[in-house]
């Protein structure tokens, strides 16, 4: 992995919000009486830039599967940032095509204009956080490598492991609490999976295991998450969500 390409990225999003906040502060001397001419030149600059932004941004997401754990989540917050930003500016373009406008026209103009305005707030708030979340995790992520003269892989697998391995204690510790608190709902759960398969479903999903248990899908899913872990029940994705079936039952 080239932790120094996902740091030149990160630090590109950072140099292209720059540029952007300073072409956006002509905005504001425009807020309240505008040259068309201007304005559309204006709107035409932002969205040139804030089109590299979110291809950037994208760029950095696609990275992001690399590190996982928090700078996946930096990163999506980042690309959905940009997506509202670049969706506010390309509503005011079509409105600024043609110079000879009606009143009403312009009154809309000023209405966009003002969203516009109001949503900066926000979005510069929230995307010089992003990037500087960002910039941190990839520093630390250097760092530590650094420090135990380690490649940034093996720091990144380190703490993979890590992570795979506190959610595994988390799944336990909830799967014990079923167990001794609520263990008819541990028995519901088998027996929804059961009967599923015997009416010819082999992969159920969670919201179906719920159907037939009465057990809500939050604790159903944290069950089948137990039972997966002491080899009950088998996992696979599907569709994008996960599957289940009690080992040992049909072919796959």
């Amino acid at each position: 992995m080239d932790v120094e390409k996902i740091r030149e990225v990160v630090k590109k999003a950072e140099l292209l919000h720059k540029e952007f906040q300073k072409t956006f502060l002509r905005a504001y001397s425009l807020s309240s009486n505008w040259d068309f001419d201007e304005l559309r030149g204006l709107l035409l600059t932002l969205h040139e830039i804030i089109e590299k932004k979110f291809d950037v941004a994208s760029e950095i997401v696609s990275l992001s599967s690399l590190i996982r754990g928090r700078f996946e989540v930096f990163a999506k917050d980042l690309q959905k940032n940009e997506h509202q930003m670049k969706f506010r500016v390309e509503e005011l373009l079509p409105l600024v095509e043609n110079p000879k406008i009606s009143f009403s026209e312009r009154a809309r103009i000023n209405a966009s204009l003002q969203r516009l305005l109001q949503f900066y707030r926000i979005y510069d708030y929230s995307i010089t956080q992003a990037i500087q979340k960002l910039t941190g995790e990839i520093e630390g992520l250097i760092f530590i490598s650094e420090e135990r003269k380690l490649p940034p892989t093996n720091v990144l697998n380190k703490m993979q492991k890590i992570e795979m391995l506190e959610n595994t204690i988390d799944t336990l510790i909830s799967f014990v609490y079923y167990l001794y608190c609520h263990p008819s709902w541990v028995h519901k759960v088998e027996e929804a999976l059961r009967d599923w398969h015997s009416k010819g479903l082999l992969w159920v999903e969670v919201r179906n295991v719920e159907k037939n248990s009465g057990v809500e899908r939050t604790h159903a899913a944290r069950i089948l998450e137990g039972l997966m872990l002491i080899g009950v029940v088998e996992k696979r994705e599907r569709g994008g969500e996960y599957v289940y079936k009690l080992r040992g039952f049909g072919e796959d």
